[in-house]
């Protein structure tokens, strides 16, 4: 997923989708791996079949590495701490 793309399915020009963002003071860059953290951590509250690389790659992570360690920065925890809180 890509600014352009997101922009446009909203109907907007990537330059406009960028100053939406930096009129709140965020980035998209910034923004898309919050939102997939996120939805990360929803998926590990109610799911607890499926495994936590399974859920990373979903909401769009392709370093189960890099997940892992974004996830415990974000949260304070592990994805599998997580889970089982």
């Amino acid at each position: 997923m890509d600014l352009a793309a997101v922009a446009g399915y909203l109907n907007l020009a990537p330059r406009m989708l960028q100053a939406l963002f930096k009129e709140q003071g965020r980035t998209f860059t910034g923004h898309l791996p919050e939102q997939r953290l996120l939805a990360a951590e929803r998926q590990l509250a109610c799911n607890g079949r499926t495994r936590v690389s399974e859920i990373a790659y979903a909401v769009g992570f392709s370093d189960l590495s890099y997940f892992n360690r974004a996830f415990r920065r974000r949260f304070g925890m592990t994805p599998g701490e997580r889970r089982g809180a």
